[in-house]
This record gives C-alpha cells, sequence and structure tokens, in this order.
C-alpha cells in the first residue's frame, strides 16, 4: 500500500514542481549531461511553463502527495509525434524527487495518468526516454509495462551533447 496520494496539479503546485523537475534533472541526468546545461535550467524558467501547464492543462498534470508535501508529477495528454492515431496518449514529464526513487510515488502518478488517458478515449500511451537513462527504463519497461519501440530512436540536443532518446509504448489498460 503507498503513502502517496495524486490528485490534479493546481496553481499553488507551480513552484513545487518547477523545484522538482529541476531538482530531479540535475539528479537523474548528472552523467548523461554537461554540467553547465543542467546548471542553466533554473526553477524560474520552468515555473513559467508549468504555470501556464496547470493554467491551459497541456499536458494535463497530476502531483503525488506524501503528508501534503508535493514530491512528484505527471504531465499527460495527447501524443505530441506526428502521425499518431488521436487514440495515442503520451506522459509528457513523469518526475519524483530522489529521496521518494522506487518508493511508489512513480507508479502512483502512472497509475494516475493511466485512468485520465483512459478517460480521453486513449487506447494506447508512449512516452521518450533517453537511452542512457537506466532508472528511467527500469521503471517504465519493468513497474509500468512499457515496451521499446526500436525503430523509433532519435537523436536530441542538450546543449552541445547529443543524446538519443527511444520511445517506449503499452496499451492503456
Amino acid at each position: 500500500m503507498s503513502s502517496y496520494s495524486v490528485r490534479p496539479a493546481t496553481t499553488r503546485d507551480a513552484k513545487a514542481i518547477a523545484d522538482i523537475h529541476v531538482a530531479t534533472w540535475q539528479a537523474a541526468y548528472k552523467d548523461l549531461m554537461p554540467a553547465d546545461y543542467l546548471k542553466s535550467m533554473t526553477v524560474e524558467k520552468r515555473l513559467a511553463y508549468w504555470r501556464e501547464a496547470i493554467e491551459f492543462s497541456e499536458p494535463q498534470l497530476l502531483v503525488a502527495t506524501e503528508a501534503d508535501k508535493v514530491v512528484g508529477f505527471v504531465g499527460f495528454d495527447r501524443s505530441r509525434d506526428a502521425g499518431t492515431k488521436s487514440s495515442v496518449g503520451e506522459i509528457w514529464a513523469l518526475y519524483v524527487l530522489e529521496a521518494h526513487w522506487g518508493k511508489g510515488a512513480g507508479i502512483a502518478l502512472w497509475d494516475g495518468a493511466r485512468e485520465g488517458l483512459k478517460e480521453e478515449g486513449c487506447t494506447q500511451v508512449t512516452l521518450w526516454v533517453l537511452l542512457g537513462n537506466e532508472r528511467a527504463l527500469q521503471f517504465c519497461e519493468h513497474a509500468a509495462g512499457f515496451k521499446r519501440e526500436m525503430p523509433s530512436l532519435k537523436t536530441v540536443a542538450f546543449g552541445s551533447t547529443r543524446l538519443e532518446e527511444i520511445r517506449l509504448k503499452r496499451t492503456v489498460d
């Protein structure tokens, strides 16, 4: 039984979401991305983005809380990939504070997003993960049941570094 509650994000959550986004990037990607790129990702920049996302529900956002403290979030909506059917959803972002990794917050957020995608009429869901992010790949494949789509590899620039991402997919059930 998880000690985490999941609920829709409110405007009051924007700062916590931005804090989590930056802290988690800096922890999860410290061995993948250049330090100067990670330092350039600021809470102030992310705060504007997440405030707007909450205001316009694009993506839809849920937060995981423990004892009323926001410890993670998930953003989801229709797939942003060109040529996908309207029945395909996408996890745009799923981040949990490092202190809560492996403790059930990610699964609680995934379950909430899956329910939201079902309500939207989605039958499949995708997400993109950096190939070097073994923790995320383990979570997506083993805990959340996603499978890699091998021909989907793409290269993405993060500052001066180029990294490969792979799309993972599963049914929404």
